[in-house]
């Protein structure tokens, strides 16, 4: 007993048996009745029981700081819950995806996280008389479910390097609508040709406020440097195409 419970007097290097919590107490088997006669009567050998007494109450509390940080951390993840999403994250309207800041994407386009990233996507949902009116340098255009399945699922994209990240940011003209659906929908059709959690594109994001925010803010990241509206007066025509067949 004295070599394995030892009062705090002793150096901190020296280890200390705590009792394990949530695991079956053998304090009734015939093992532990035999241990408690033997030391029972003793006070000095009564006493080095006291420190994992002591011990417990803080030791409950680490053990539940440690899962709520745990908790908080898987939030975070990115799908395949292999590490934590690299881009700075930013609230939007729906809280079951990860947006972006227009900055954000300027500083993805100029390279700033190009040790961690082997591929970033842009993915413009609008339809192609917007995106043809002015779009993210680089980006491609997707408008259509089955663009998706096609561009991204047919044939998916991998980094060179594979120790790298290969990141997709969807956006339509504010990024309420198409963008958000069309982030989703990819999510659930990856999930369908995977074995739970496994992915081919786990780091997905949206970027906040659009193609119309970002133009503003950022037109030199533009091409051209325009800004076509959805319901442009003159692409009446499209649109009832587009919206048709988006249905």
């Amino acid at each position: 007993c004295r070599q394995l419970f030892r009062s705090p007097s002793v150096p901190g290097g020296v280890p200390r048996l705590i009792p394990k919590q949530g695991l079956p107490s053998d304090r009734d088997s015939p093992a532990s009745a035999k241990r408690q006669r033997r030391v029972a009567g003793s006070p000095e050998q009564e006493a080095s029981l006291e420190p994992g007494v002591w011990l417990e109450p803080c030791r409950s509390a680490q053990l539940e700081e440690m899962e709520n940080l745990l908790a908080n951390d898987d939030q975070e993840l990115i799908g395949d819950f292999s590490k934590p999403h690299l881009l700075p994250t930013v609230e939007g309207k729906d809280p079951g995806l990860k947006y972006i800041s227009p900055g954000t994407l300027a500083a993805v386009l100029s390279g700033h996280y190009s040790s961690f990233i082997g591929c970033s996507v842009v993915v413009d949902c609008r339809y192609p008389y917007e995106y043809e009116g002015g779009h993210v340098k680089g980006a491609v255009n997707l408008p259509l479910q089955r663009d998706v399945e096609e561009f991204l699922l047919e044939g998916p994209i991998t980094p060179q390097d594979t120790g790298k990240r290969v990141i997709l940011i969807f956006h339509c003209e504010f990024s309420v609508e198409r963008g958000p659906k069309m982030c989703k929908f990819l999510r659930e059709r990856d999930r369908s040709c995977h074995e739970y959690p496994q992915l081919h594109y786990p780091e997905l994001y949206v970027l906040k406020g659009g193609y119309r925010e970002f133009f503003f803010q950022f037109p030199g990241h533009c091409e051209p440097r325009g800004y076509r509206p959805m319901e442009h007066p003159a692409f009446k025509e499209e649109l009832r195409k587009f919206r048709g067949q988006s249905r």
